[in-house]
C-alpha cells in the first residue's frame, strides 16, 4: 500500500497512566475513503488511542501523520484545524449552553461577534438533512441522552471533518436512525473522507466497516479485512474466549408485584408533560423491559421511581410501601438497585476514589458509630471490584481513570452486591464490549432466577427481546402497550415506538 493512500498513520504509540499502559507501541493506519472499525474489550485502549489522535492526550512515544504530514497536537483545537472530528462516548458538551452555542464553541471567526442566527439556520439545515432532529435553541441540560448524542454528531458535521472518529455512535439511536447514520457515513466515504468507527456491536461492524483492528490489553491484536473474518472470530480475538451472543432464559413463575406504578404523571426539565398516566407492575422473578426511542419519557420514569423527580399525579408502591415522592434514601433503604443511563454525571462521582463510589450506598453498614471503618470499607470495595472484574490497579485510584465499561461494572457491582429486591437498570450494556455485555446480562438474569424483580430500560431491541418476560413500549410519555416477550412481533413494537397503541395489549 502506498503511503499516499493514508489519511492517518499512527506509529508506535505509547500512552501510560499511573499503573496502566493504555497503549503499548500501537500502529494504526486509516486509509482515505475507508471506514475502519476499532474493536476491543473495555479498557483495551481504543478510546485512549483515538484521544491521542484528537489531541486530548499527548503520546509518551510514537508519531502521528495526517495526510502524510507529521503532526503534534497539543489540544483538540489543533486536531480540528487538521479537519479531524471526534464524537465521544461521554459527551463533551456544556450543559448551561444551548445547542447552537455548543456546536460553534471554539470555532474561529473573522467577525468580532459570531453570526449566531446564520449558525442556527445552518445547524437546522444539517439536522433535517441528516435526520438528527434537535431544536437549536434548547439548552443541553434540557435534552435527553439521545438528543445530546445528536448534538455531538452535528458538531463534527458542522466542521466538515475529513477524518471522523465515532465512539459508540449508535448507542442511543433506533435501528432506523442507525441506518440513516450508515447512509451518511457511506456518503462521506464516497467523498474520500475517512472514518474510525469504535463499536461493540458486531452486527454494525460487519455491516459498515471495510477494515477492522482489534486491540487487546493495549496492544494491536489483529488487523483484518471485514470480508475475511466473522463475528465469532472477532469476539474471540477481543476477549480470548468464545462468547455466547444470545443467553438462555430459563422459565420462572412470576410471584407477587414488587413495583406497582399506577397512573403516574410527571414533568420534564422544561416543565412540560413527560409521563402521562403511566401504569404497570413488575413481579418477583420477572424482567419487564421498557422499549422506546430515546427522549420519550424513559429518563423521567427512572427519575420518579428513584426519588429524583416529583410525581404530579398517581402512586408508586415498592413492596406494598407507598413511595410516591419519597426521597432517594428511602428508595435505597427499600433495597432497590439503580443503574442510571448517565453513568458519569448521575451514577458516579468521578472525582472521588473508586473506594468511595463502591460504598456510597451502604457506608452506614461499614461504620463504627459516626466514623467509617476504613479497613472494612477497603476490604468490601476490593471484594466487589474483584468479583465483578472491574479493571483497576487499586480502589484508591480516582474513578475517572476507569474506562466506560469498567465504570458500568462498578455501578453494577455496588448495587448488585446489596442483593436488591428490585433492580432498575437503564441502558445497562450501552457502550460495552461483547464480553462485558454477556456478563452484565447474565447478572440480570441471575436476579430474575433468584426471584427478584428487574425493570430493564433499553434502546437495544435485541437486548429487550432477549432478556424480558414482558415488554412495555413508551411513546411521548405514554405506555402504548405491554406484550409478553414470547408473543412479541418486531414490527408491532416498531409501530408502538412510533406512537401506535396496540389494541388489546395488556396495560399493566
Amino acid at each position: 500500500m502506498q503511503t499516499t493512500d493514508l489519511a492517518v498513520e499512527m506509529r508506535g504509540i505509547v500512552k501510560t497512566f499511573p499503573g496502566v499502559i493504555a497503549n503499548d507501541h500501537v500502529d494504526f493506519q486509516l486509509r482515505r475513503g475507508e471506514i475502519h472499525a476499532l474493536l476491543g474489550e473495555n479498557g483495551a485502549g481504543k478510546t485512549t488511542l483515538m484521544n491521542v489522535l484528537y489531541g486530548l492526550y499527548r503520546p509518551d512515544e510514537g508519531e502521528i501523520l495526517v495526510h502524510d504530514k507529521s503532526v503534534a497536537f497539543d489540544s483538540p483545537q489543533d486536531a480540528i484545524a487538521e479537519k479531524i472530528g471526534m464524537i465521544h462516548q461521554h459527551f463533551m458538551l456544556v450543559q448551561a449552553m444551548n445547542v447552537t452555542d455548543n456546536v460553534i464553541l471554539g470555532l474561529k471567526s473573522n467577525r468580532v461577534i459570531v453570526d449566531e442566527k446564520n449558525a442556527e439556520k445552518r445547524i437546522d439545515e444539517l439536522a433535517h438533512s441528516y435526520g438528527l432532529q434537535v431544536e437549536p435553541r434548547n439548552y443541553i441540560w434540557q435534552l435527553s441522552i439521545g438528543e445530546q448524542q445528536r448534538v455531538e454528531i452535528l458538531k463534527a458535521v458542522y466542521r466538515d471533518a475529513d477524518v471522523l472518529i465515532l465512539d459508540e455512535p449508535t448507542s442511543v439511536l433506533t435501528p432506523s436512525e442507525a441506518k440513516d447514520l450508515f447512509r451518511i457515513l457511506r456518503k462521506m466515504k464516497d467523498e474520500a473522507k475517512s472514518i474510525v468507527y469504535i463499536s461493540h456491536k458486531m452486527e454494525e461492524v460487519m455491516e459498515i466497516s471495510d477494515r477492522i483492528s482489534v486491540l487487546k490489553m493495549g496492544k494491536l491484536a489483529a488487523n483484518v479485512m471485514r470480508s475475511e473474518t466473522t463475528k465469532v472470530e472477532l469476539a474471540r480475538l477481543m476477549v480470548g474466549r468464545e462468547v455466547i451472543f444470545r443467553l438462555t432464559k430459563p422459565p420462572v413463575k412470576p410471584g407477587k408485584p414488587i413495583l406497582e406504578v399506577s397512573k403516574v404523571s410527571a414533568l420534564n426539565d422544561r416543565k412540560l408533560p413527560a409521563l402521562k398516566e403511566v401504569s404497570f407492575e413488575v413481579h418477583e422473578g420477572e424482567i419487564l423491559g421498557v422499549a422506546g426511542v430515546s427522549g420519550n419519557g424513559q429518563r423521567e420514569l427512572a427519575d420518579v421511581l428513584t426519588g429524583r423527580r416529583t410525581v404530579t399525579a398517581g402512586t408508586i408502591r415498592i413492596q406494598e410501601d407507598d413511595v410516591t415522592n419519597s426521597d432517594s434514601r428511602k428508595i435505597v433503604d427499600l433495597n432497590v438497585g439503580f443503574v442510571p443511563e448517565d453513568r458519569v454525571d448521575v451514577g458516579l462521582i468521578m472525582s472521588l476514589p473508586i473506594l468511595n463510589n463502591a460504598i456510597i450506598k451502604n457506608y452506614r453498614d461499614l461504620s463504627k458509630g459516626p466514623f467509617l471503618d476504613y479497613s472494612a470499607a477497603y476490604g468490601y470495595a476490593e471484594k466487589i471490584v474483584k468479583e465483578f472484574g472491574v479493571k483497576t490497579p487499586s480502589v484508591k485510584y480516582p474513578t475517572r481513570t476507569l474506562s466506560g465499561g469498567n465504570l458500568q461494572k462498578l455501578i453494577l457491582a455496588r448495587d448488585l452486591a446489596r442483593d436488591p429486591q428490585l433492580m432498575i437498570a437503564c441502558q445497562p450494556t450501552r457502550g460495552l464490549d461483547v464480553g462485558a455485555t454477556e456478563e452484565i446480562q447474565s447478572r440480570l438474569l441471575e436476579q430474575r432466577m433468584r426471584g427478584h424483580a428487574v425493570l430493564l430500560v433499553s434502546e437495544d431491541l435485541d437486548e429487550i427481546l432477549s432478556l424480558s418476560d414482558r415488554i412495555a413500549v413508551m411513546f411521548e410519555g405514554e405506555i402504548m402497550g405491554i406484550v409478553h416477550a414470547s408473543d412479541a412481533v418486531l414490527d408491532d413494537i416498531g409501530l408502538m415506538m412510533a406512537g401506535s397503541k396496540r389494541i388489546g395489549a395488556d396495560q399493566s
